[in-house]
C-alpha cells in the first residue's frame, strides 16, 4: 500500500520562490509540489507555516558538548551521541556531518577518546534505526599533532566520511593568530608557566610535523572525489597553497582577505551560522554578515549550535539584502551539492522528503515539525 502525506495551506520555500501551496509526499519522496490549496481528505494544514527542505549541516561540534557537558564533567559517550542526536533534529537538521578531530595540540587530549567513541557508537546506532538525523563524518585533522597519523589509520576508509578538513590551531596563526589572546585563554585552565612550556613545544612540534604530515595526508585522499577543506584561513599566500594541493573549500576563513582571495580562486566558502547570529566571531575574527554581503558565503554550518542554522538563513535574508530562498540555499541545496547528495536539499518532486516547518515569532525562526524520508522526526 503506497504512503501519501499531503501538506497544505504552506509557504514553500522553493529554490526561485517562496510559493504558497501544496506539498505530496509518497513512499519518502516528495511526489508533487502544487501552487494553493488542497482539499483532500486528510491533507494536513499548515497554516501558513514556511515549510523548508531538510537541514544539512557540514560541521558541528555539538557532539563534543554533549560528552563534556562540563569542563570537569565527562558523560557516557553513548548516551551524549544520542542526546546530540535529538539536538540536531530538533533544530530541523535531517543530515548532520558529525566533525570530530583527529590530534591533540597539547590542550585537548580528551578529544581522542570522543573521536574514537564517536565513530564506535555511529557504527553502533546507524543500524538501529533508533537515529532521527542521518549522521556522516566529517574528519578534522590537526596537522601539527604528533597522533594525527596513527589515528587517521583507523577511519580513512570509513563508507561514512563525507568531508576532511586540514587544521591547523597552533598559536600564531588562523584562529589563534593572536598570541597573547590564544595565552590568556589557556591561561585560565593552567598556571602561566605551563602554557609557555606547552607553547613553546607546540611551536617546535608544527615545524617539524605539519609540512610532512600535510602531504601525507593530501597523498591519503588522492583520487577519492571527498571533499577537502581547509579551515581557519588567514592569508591569501595560504589559500594559493591550498588551491595548488586540491583543496577547493575554505572553511570559516578568519579574514576578509582570506575570504576574498578563496573567491578569486574558484573556492567554496563555509561560515559559522553562530557567528551570524550573534552579530560577529567569538574569537573576534570576520563577521559572517560582512562576508554574506560580499558574497562570500556559499554554505552555513552550525559550528557549534544545530539551532543557529535556520536562525542564521533568516537574519541574513532579513538583514544583508539576500531573498530567503537565497539563504535557506546556504544550508540546503549547496550543501548538498558540495557533499555530492543529489537525493536532498530542495523541495523538488524525486527529491527526499526531508522537510522543516518553521512559524516565525517575530524576527526568529522556530522550528514546529522535522521530516526525514517523509516520517516525522520531531
Amino acid at each position: 500500500m503506497t504512503t501519501e502525506t499531503i501538506l497544505t495551506n504552506a509557504l514553500l520555500v522553493l529554490p526561485e520562490e517562496v510559493l504558497p501551496g501544496t506539498l505530496v509526499v509518497r513512499e519518502g519522496r516528495i511526489a508533487e509540489v502544487q501552487p494553493g490549496r488542497s482539499h483532500a481528505p486528510g491533507a494536513i494544514d499548515m497554516d501558513g507555516d514556511h515549510l523548508m527542505p531538510g537541514v544539512i549541516d557540514v560541521h558541528t561540534d555539538n557532539l563534543e558538548r554533549q560528552v563534556q557537558p562540563r569542563a570537569t564533567a565527562r558523560w557516557p559517550s553513548r548516551s551524549a551521541f544520542m542526546a546530540h542526536d535529538a539536538q540536531t533534529a530538533a533544530a530541523g537538521v535531517t543530515t548532520v556531518l558529525d566533525a570530530l578531530c583527529l590530534g591533540d595540540l597539547g590542550f585537548d587530549a580528551q578529544r581522542t577518546d570522543t573521536f574514537l567513541d564517536g565513530v564506535k557508537d555511529l557504527d553502533a546506532l546507524t543500524p538501529t534505526g533508533l537515529l532521527k538525523s542521518e549522521h556522516f563524518l566529517h574528519l578534522r585533522c590537526e596537522l601539527p599533532a604528533a597522533d594525527l597519523m596513527p589515528l587517521l589509520d583507523t577511519v580513512a576508509d570509513h563508507p561514512a566520511v563525507r568531508m576532511v578538513s586540514l587544521m591547523d590551531h597552533s598559536p600564531g596563526v588562523g584562529q589563534y593568530a593572536d598570541v597573547e589572546r590564544y595565552r590568556a585563554m589557556r591561561a585560565k585552565s593552567l598556571p602561566i608557566e605551563e602554557v609557555e612550556r606547552r607553547i613553546d613545544h607546540l611551536l617546535a612540534q608544527r615545524e617539524r610535523l605539519l609540512g610532512p604530515q600535510r602531504r601525507a595526508l593530501l597523498e591519503r585522499f588522492a583520487g577519492r572525489d571527498l571533499p577537502l577543506a581547509s579551515h581557519d584561513d588567514w592569508l591569501e599566500d595560504e589559500i594559493a597553497q591550498n588551491e595548488a594541493d586540491g583543496i577547493m573549500i575554505s572553511e570559516f576563513p578568519v579574514s576578509m582577505v582570506a575570504a576574498e582571495a578563496a573567491r578569486r580562486h574558484g573556492m567554496q566558502i563555509i561560515a559559522g551560522a553562530p557567528n551570524l547570529v550573534r552579530g560577529g566571531s567569538h574569537s573576534g575574527n570576520v563577521a559572517a554578515s560582512d562576508l554574506v554581503r560580499g558574497g562570500l558565503v556559499d554554505v552555513f554550518a552550525s559550528d557549534y549550535v544545530p539551532p543557529a542554522m535556520i536562525e542564521a538563513v533568516w537574519r541574513a535574508a532579513a538583514e544583508t539584502g539576500i531573498s530567503l530562498p537565497q539563504a535557506v540555499a546556504t544550508i540546503t541545496d549547496a550543501p548538498a551539492r558540495m557533499l555530492k547528495m543529489e537525493d536532498r536539499g530542495r523541495i523538488e518532486a524525486g527529491r527526499r522528503a526531508d522537510l522543516v516547518r518553521i512559524r516565525p515569532l517575530g524576527d526568529m525562526p522556530v522550528v514546529r515539525s522535522v521530516w526525514r524520508a517523509g516520517e516525522r522526526i520531531a
